[in-house]
């Protein structure tokens, strides 16, 4: 069975190579562009990861965590906190607000599944060939 990942990112080419790569492995896919609908849709889809693009507009990736983290229902679900915008000390407010992971862009594609795959498990039925 496919594992359900929800992408919260407003840059339309880090979104699409997230979402493309995820795909690529067997997972389902859901994506949110406003951090304003990103409840939600974590409430509606109920993913086994969701993927949070730290710098937002309107509401930050890191209160989004928060936020998420807050609710009983969605507690559990392991969240990857992505940026491109690393400085000193990120990591841990990050953390420190609920997030399982921490990654910087640019995102080596392997250490990308990897990574996701360390919080979700297998994605799927393995890498899927166009054609």
């Amino acid at each position: 069975m496919a594992k359900k990942v929800l992408i919260v990112e407003d840059n339309e080419l880090n979104l699409r190579l997230f979402r493309d790569l995820l795909e690529a492995h067997g997972a389902e896919v859901r994506t949110v562009r406003d951090a304003r609908e990103a409840l939600d849709a974590i409430r509606a889809f109920i993913p086994h990861l969701v993927i949070m693009d730290i710098q937002l507009p309107h509401i930050s990736g890191v209160e989004l965590i928060r936020l998420m983290k807050a609710e009983a229902a969605l507690d559990s679900i392991p969240v990857m906190a992505v940026t491109a915008y690393a400085g000193k000390g990120d990591e841990g407010r990050v953390r420190q607000a609920g997030a399982d992971a921490y990654v910087s862009k640019p995102i080596s594609v392997s250490r990308f599944v990897s990574a996701v795959e360390g919080l979700a498990g297998p994605l799927g039925d393995g890498f899927k060939r166009a054609g």
